[in-house]
C-alpha cells in the first residue's frame, strides 16, 4: 500500500517526531545529543528551515519546524538517515534506528504554534524525567528563558506574547497565563 503523501508547501510549519524502533533509546550520552543537533544544522546548509522549539528525549525527537524552499522529507531523510549511521556504528549495532517513518503534523495556525512549542518544552515534565522544564537540557526552552540557543530562532513563537515577552512565554509553557 502507498504512503499517504504529506501536505507541503513553502513555509510549511510541522511538529515532527522521530522515535526510536520498538521505543528503544535513540541518544545514550551528550555525544549522541550534540550529533543529532549537529546533523541538525548540516542538513539546514543542504535545505534551509527554520527551527522553532525542539527537544531531544532518551527515545525520541520533537522538532517544531518551518520548510523554507524545500519539504520536510528532504531535511528528515538527511538528519536521520546520517545520525542512524552514527548511531550504528558507535554503538556496534546493526538495523533499523528509528520506528518508521518520521511523523509531521501541519502547524495550521498561530494558537496551535504555540500550543505544539508547550507540548514540546513540557514532554520531559510530563514523562516525569524532570520537575521543571529548565532542568531538561536537551530542549530549547533555555532560549525562550534565559540563554540563547544557536539552533532555535524564537523570534516568531515569542512575537505571539507582550511583553516581558520571555517571562510571559515562560508563564504560557508552565500553565500560569
Amino acid at each position: 500500500m502507498a504512503r499517504k503523501h504529506r501536505v507541503w508547501f513553502p513555509g510549511a510549519m510541522y511538529h515532527v517526531t522521530c522515535r526510536g524502533n520498538r521505543k528503544s533509546d535513540i541518544f545514550f550520552d551528550e555525544q549522541d545529543f550534540c550529533t543529532y543537533l549537529d546533523l541538525l544544522e548540516e542538513a539546514r546548509s543542504l535545505y534551509p528551515y527554520h527551527l522553532h522549539s525542539y527537544c531531544l528525549m532518551t527515545n525520541h525527537v520533537h522538532l517544531l519546524l518551518e520548510t523554507v524552499n524545500d519539504p520536510p522529507t528532504e531535511i528528515m531523510k538527511t538528519v536521520n538517515f546520517h545520525y542512524a549511521i552514527y548511531f550504528n556504528k558507535r554503538h556496534e549495532q546493526v538495523g533499523h534506528v528509528f520506528q518508521g517513518r518520521y511523523g509531521a503534523t501541519l502547524i495550521d495556525d498561530l494558537h496551535h504554534f504555540v500550543v505544539a512549542s508547550r507540548y514540546i518544552h513540557m514532554n520531559p515534565v510530563e514523562a516525569n524525567m524532570v520537575d521543571a522544564p529548565e532542568h531538561y537540557p536537551w530542549s530549547s526552552y533555555h532560549a525562550f528563558t534565559s540563554e540563547p540557543d544557536p539552533h532555535v530562532n524564537t523570534t516568531k513563537l515569542l512575537s505571539n506574547f507582550p511583553e516581558p515577552q520571555k517571562e510571559n512565554y515562560q508563564k504560557f509553557v508552565l500553565g500560569s497565563s
